[in-house]
């Protein structure tokens, strides 16, 4: 049994969880958050012999995370650092920009630094949103090709009620395009939205759900699940890779070639070889989605810093790395296909991420909506350009081993 002062007593509270009185979900029914997150770490303790204090070492009220994390403990902490300033001519984003990069990555920030040094020495470089619209696909169930077919056109003659029922669910969200494919007896309606500063994957679930209603009522098709893999959600998929999803950015910039050689310490042509030897040419042997050197890299550390989503990292490799040696210069670009990013909602509310936001002043929403996380998408795709180049060339001078064995790392 308990008494009233096991609310307010953690090493009470995680005996009750290990006598099987409470679960651990249930510590926040019965006292505050602070003190459930700490029963935890005690019950961590008590079962593991693992000293946690550095866990419980946070600086955000712990009923601040309640939308992003269950079971709370306390908070992993990763080093920050920022990259920059880099000259940014872009749709959305316009100016300069220090870009704030979260990693255990040893050499990183130096190497993104470096490419952002020559991007600016070269005078900035050029970037643009070119597709945006965030997806989910339900898959429906049919008797066969003949129902399909009946699904598909009525889809194509009826876009503009599942318009009107998916917008019902959002005050932000606008339904884009509803495209089909059949697989035999499968449905798949590959929803896309646009989602204006949110990532928008909630926000594209719960308005498709709406719609599903609405196929299911009217056809003979029928909701198998809201998610039927075509979206396609933190997985690698060619689908994302041709068609896009969250935002589709290209940053770009001519270097020219005496840069090249007195920053870069290589020249145009070697750069272009190692490009297309490894990114073009290896990466296609290998079968990969992604014709990039390390974009990923520069993805996940400014998802952890701002507070994105870091499963869609997946998504966010999906880029290509082009190089082109001229004759008084270097043209370089990176085209990221599906990057999925956001400044309102999910851990963008986050304390230290919200400071991240504010670093590049593109906390909340933008005026006009979507401009921020525009924004957003084109100082990432410019700060993967800038480690790209440094890499590149990194290794087309072969100095990547002895770069790390300067650094230590």
């Amino acid at each position: 049994m308990s008494d009233a002062n096991d609310a307010t007593d953690p090493d009470a509270l995680a005996e009750r969880v290990r006598e099987g009185d409470l679960r651990l979900h249930e510590l926040e029914d019965h006292t505050d958050y602070e003190t459930a997150v700490e029963a935890r770490r005690r019950l961590l303790e008590a079962e593991t012999d693992a000293d946690v204090d550095a866990i419980g070492d946070y600086t955000f009220e712990a009923e601040e995370a309640e939308a992003n994390i269950e079971n709370m403990v306390g908070a992993a902490q990763i080093p920050m650092g920022v990259a920059g300033p880099v000259q940014v001519a872009g749709g959305a984003a316009s100016g300069e920009f220090y870009l704030p990069l979260a990693t255990t990555e040893g050499a990183l920030l130096a190497s993104v630094n470096r490419g952002c040094s020559v991007i600016a020495t070269a005078g900035g470089a050029d970037a643009r949103v070119t597709k945006s619209g965030m997806t989910r696909a339900p898959v429906f169930r049919v008797a066969g090709v003949a129902e399909a077919e009946e699904v598909v056109s009525w889809v194509g003659e009826n876009t503009d009620r599942l318009r009107e029922a998916a917008e019902s669910t959002t005050n932000h969200g606008e339904l884009l395009d509803v495209d089909t494919y059949v697989v035999g007896d499968s449905v798949y309606l590959r929803f896309v939205y646009d989602t204006k500063d949110a990532m928008g994957m909630n926000m594209a679930t719960i308005a498709t759900r709406e719609a599903a209603e609405i196929v299911e009522d009217e056809t003979p098709a029928s909701l198998v699940a809201l998610s039927g893999n075509l979206c396609t959600d933190k997985k690698p998929a060619a689908i994302n890779a041709v068609e896009g999803r969250g935002r589709s950015v290209t940053a770009d910039v001519k270097i020219p070639r005496e840069t090249v050689e007195d920053r870069l310490h290589t020249t145009p042509e070697a750069i272009e070889e190692a490009n297309t030897r490894k990114n073009l040419v290896g990466s296609a042997k290998a079968g990969s989605l992604g014709f990039n050197a390390h974009a990923a890299n520069v993805v996940a550390a400014a998802f952890l810093a701002t507070g994105q989503d870091a499963a869609q990292v997946v998504e966010g490799s999906n880029a290509i790395t082009t190089i082109e040696a001229r004759e008084d210069a270097l043209y370089a670009s990176v085209s990221l296909a599906s990057l999925e990013v956001g400044t309102v909602g999910g851990g963008t509310k986050l304390p230290t991420q919200a400071e991240a936001l504010d670093v590049l002043g593109l906390r909340g929403g933008g005026d006009p909506a979507g401009s921020n996380a525009d924004a957003l998408a084109e100082i990432i795709a410019v700060g993967a350009l800038a480690g790209e180049l440094s890499l590149l060339a990194a290794l087309a001078s072969r100095h990547l081993s002895s770069a790390h064995e300067d650094l230590g790392r």
